[in-house]
């Protein structure tokens, strides 16, 4: 059962904390380093400017969190729910943030480099203009999502749900994209490389000779 303590002070370095309920905590520029957080609830916690350091986040609840210009360095945060939540500014780095949720969640501007965003659901998401390149987006939902003028060059797509997703401007180049619904979205003003390109004509019916 989730107790109710709202108050508490952030946890020292290497804890591993279950079950807690952090909602509406203040804690702001706190730094986290090595702390386990498993099925945890953040609910309108103030995490401004928060800098966490090889963390766990694992199966918690971050809804309405406030979390501008946080840095995480080699943080997981695994399946967990960031709805509404107020990420403007973020730094991701080395992150893992597979099989989270962001329904109505603010992600830009952020900065994210190396990280690992698989299995996620960013259905509708406004990611326009960010730097994604070279990360994995393995089977991540984008449905409806606005992906403008993002720069995914060597990015992993594989069977990532484009239905509906905004991509003019958007570069392709050199992305993994196996599995994917060439059908699903418009490609007008997209930068794709050749394989690409022939993964989309075959997709539409082409005969494309090897």
């Amino acid at each position: 059962m989730i107790s109710s303590r709202p108050h508490l002070a952030p946890p020292g370095n290497g804890s591993e904390v279950e079950g807690q309920d952090f909602a509406r905590v203040d804690w702001w520029g706190a730094e986290l380093e090595g702390v386990t957080f498993t099925r945890c609830r953040f609910d309108d916690a103030g995490l401004e400017e928060l800098v966490t350091r090889r963390c766990v986040f694992d199966h918690c609840v971050l809804t309405g969190v406030r979390m501008g210009g946080a840095r995480h360095l080699g943080t997981a945060f695994l399946s967990c729910r960031f709805d509404r939540a107020k990420l403007f500014d973020a730094v991701w780095e080395g992150c893992k943030l597979t099989g989270s949720h962001f329904p109505g969640a603010q992600l830009r501007p952020m900065t994210s480099t190396g990280c690992d965003w698989s299995y996620t659901s960013l259905r509708a998401a406004d990611l326009s203009g960010l730097d994604l390149s070279g990360q994995r987006f393995r089977e991540a939902d984008f449905t409806d999502a606005d992906l403008r003028e993002c720069d995914l060059t060597g990015a992993d797509l594989d069977r990532a749900r484009l239905q509906g997703t905004k991509l003019r401007g958007a570069d392709l180049r050199g992305a993994s994209m196996d599995g994917v619904n060439w059908r699903a979205f418009e490609v007008t003003g997209v930068r794709l490389d050749l394989v690409q390109t022939v993964q989309l004509a075959r997709a539409h019916g082409a005969l494309v000779a090897d």
